[in-house]
């Protein structure tokens, strides 16, 4: 059997659809062995907590979407909170954090003051990121850059090989989803193609993104798999190879 890791779900939200018992039951079924609950504002963050401390093979990352940047840049409280979520012995990475211009739900400069703040978090506590980065990788490449000794990953590449460029450049690691199994973009599957293998990352960005032949359905962990299968056939390695690989990343990355 397969020994899979999706690194990038989020099953702890409220408003997810499905039973995440049974969801986590079924993706052990199919060899996702491993699952990290993914943060994107201060209350689903500490569920992704609680959930990881229910179960000895999930572990949660706690993050501040940019798009939510303008309900906490300016809360001294919540932020205070949310740094105290780092403390947690079941966090093991910082994000989702980063940027996103294609929807500007708030406005730049808040999305910037989030991120440094927690570039900050992950540098004081020495966790890797995860990075966000939609349509703005510019800025994104320059406040990076002023920061030291970052690890991470950026989440949901669907970029272009300039950017698996910079991003390997930074000795980042790259996360892909079902975004590439139904994506009709050349540069896209050519970027895919692109990745090392060694700084490739699996994700299913669950509820969202599910792959093909799923579509129209709620995603959930155990579709990493067919991530995976489609990645295999793209790429032209063996299963095996691309999911020993991946999980091997997803260790080294997390300390998992």
């Amino acid at each position: 059997m397969l020994d899979l890791i999706d690194t990038h779900c989020h099953i702890h939200f409220p408003d997810y659809e499905l039973d995440p018992e049974e969801v986590i039951a079924n993706a052990s079924q199919l060899g996702v062995t491993k699952l990290l609950c993914v943060g994107c504002t201060l209350e689903d963050s500490k569920l992704a907590i609680k959930m990881a401390s229910k179960h000895e093979n999930i572990w949660a990352t706690i993050g501040l979407h940019p798009h939510e940047a303008k309900e906490y840049v300016r809360n001294n409280v919540k932020l205070a909170d949310f740094h105290d979520l780092a403390a947690s012995p079941r966090v093991v990475a910082i994000g989702e954090a980063g940027l996103d211009y294609h929807y500007n739900h708030s406005p730049r400069e808040d999305q910037i003051k989030l991120l440094r703040f927690q570039l900050d978090i992950a540098v004081e506590h020495k966790l890797p990121l995860i990075f966000h980065v939609r349509e703005a990788f510019e800025d994104f490449w320059q406040i990076f850059d002023e920061y030291k000794d970052i690890r991470g990953v950026v989440h949901s590449f669907s970029s272009t090989k300039q950017n698996v460029s910079e991003v390997l450049k930074r000795g980042l690691y790259v996360g892909i989803n079902g975004i590439m199994t139904f994506t009709k973009n050349a540069d896209q599957l050519a970027a895919a193609k692109a990745i090392p293998l060694n700084k490739l990352l699996l994700e299913t960005d669950s509820p969202y993104l599910t792959p093909t032949p799923y579509r129209g359905t709620v995603n959930e962990p155990k579709r990493v798999v067919s991530v995976a299968e489609f990645l295999s056939d793209l790429r032209g390695e063996s299963l095996e190879q691309l999911a020993h690989a991946t999980t091997a990343n997803a260790k080294n990355l997390f300390g998992i």
